[in-house]
């Protein structure tokens, strides 16, 4: 089996939609596959679903589009439920891509979705080619203006301003001639490079475990979910602890929570949406990440989990300290940096950035263990229940 880096770099396309003023209200977020990417390699369910998991959970939905309005395309998939759509109607719109054949099926999930809440975007919409069942539930219909007729583009036009909420956006503006025809047919928004071409936006993050993923999936697919258990799964693997941290903030309806532990975000985001991530992030795991960089993150958080219990402090939030120190080493990236993107409790942000508290003096313990010195933690035999936890990790982890 090849094998991917322990890092690996994530890549998202966005290209912004523009107002008649020629302000930026909008961003329609882009698969791309390499960091040199010029236009999407693929516009299928995989690369949907690599756009969703990005976004929200690698990026963060904010740290992407700041306040503004973003789409995502969707796929036939997506459309009728056989794959879940894991964040909530005010966080992104949901584009129609083209080549979805509009049958009933697909109605009837476009239907449930605007229910919901959705903002719904048609795209490439253009009369007389069967689609205009969707614009009952539509708040924009996107035109091609590179690739339709003058005349056809003023046809559908006036098919659009019979549903009075859908505002028409010209996209595909790839000189000012376009443009300018745009402005003249009473368009609303703006999109095309002329105006501003994709921009690519990337980030390093942990390269997924399988195993673990489909583990999780079938644990959180029983009758009878066993939290622990669950819980258990994800600490094991820090990429899947990373994104689950991350969502707490995507489902905060815009307000920071802090948690103190992967336990308590499990436990606030709720299994539902627990399911739905998983379920979304097996779709995108292509390859298991480097064992030996994973294995060590690991065995820190489970030395720290190890040495709290012993002193009587909460093991989760120990492991999660632990985890998230490793984690912050491999991406390479500043504590602060880190701390901030995740909704962590003021101790465990503070035992992070500055080592202090006892979360603090617990993880300075572990990592003097891990350089070959022994710290003395009120009379506690730190090598025992240190050595017990690395081997812990490395059973595991080779089961």
């Amino acid at each position: 089996m090849s094998e991917e880096p322990a890092i690996r770099a994530v890549h998202v396309g966005r290209q912004a939609v523009y107002d008649r003023s020629g302000s930026v209200v909008a961003y329609e977020l882009l698969f791309r596959d390499a960091p040199d990417a010029q236009r999407a390699t693929a516009r299928g369910t995989y690369a949907t679903s690599q756009v969703i998991v990005a976004a929200f959970t690698e990026f963060g939905i904010r740290d992407l589009v700041g306040d503004k309005t973003c789409f995502v395309n969707l796929t036939r998939e997506f459309l009728v439920g056989d794959l879940p759509l894991p964040f909530e109607a005010h966080q992104a719109g949901l584009e129609i891509l083209a080549d979805v054949e509009v049958d009933d099926e697909v109605l009837a999930g476009v239907a449930v979705l605007d229910a919901k809440g959705h903002a719904i975007a048609v795209d490439a919409f253009l009369a007389g080619q069967n689609r205009e069942a969707l614009l009952p539930y539509a708040s924009y219909a996107k035109i091609d203006l590179l690739a339709a007729d003058p005349v056809d583009v003023q046809a559908t036009i006036e098919v659009c301003r019979q549903y009075p909420r859908i505002k028409v956006v010209a996209q595909r503006l790839e000189n000012q001639e376009l443009l300018d025809l745009a402005r003249s047919l009473g368009f609303e928004l703006f999109q095309g490079n002329v105006l501003g071409r994709p921009h690519l936006v990337t980030t390093h993050v942990l390269s997924a475990r399988r195993l673990d993923r489909l583990k999780l999936l079938i644990e959180l697919s029983s009758d009878d979910v066993n939290l622990e258990r669950a819980v258990a799964i994800i600490e094991r693997d820090p990429a899947m602890a990373m994104r689950i941290l991350q969502g707490v903030n995507a489902a905060a309806n815009g307000l920071r929570r802090e948690v103190s532990s992967v336990f308590e975000a499990v436990v606030l985001l709720g299994m539902v949406q627990i399911r739905r991530w998983a379920t979304l992030m097996l779709a995108v795991d292509v390859a298991e990440g480097n064992d030996e960089h994973l294995t060590e993150a690991v065995i820190r958080a489970r030395m720290c989990q190890t040495l709290a219990e012993r002193l009587g402090q909460p093991g989760h939030t120990a492991f999660t300290v632990g985890l998230l120190s490793a984690v912050r080493e491999l991406l390479d990236v500043p504590a602060e940096e880190l701390t901030e993107r995740l909704p962590l409790t003021a101790e465990v942000a503070s035992a992070i950035l500055h080592g202090t508290g006892r979360l603090g003096e617990i993880l300075a313990a572990v990592r003097a263990y891990e350089s070959g010195r022994l710290v003395d933690m009120s009379g506690s035999n730190l090598a025992e229940h240190l050595l017990a936890a690395m081997r812990w990790s490395t059973a595991t982890l080779d089961a």
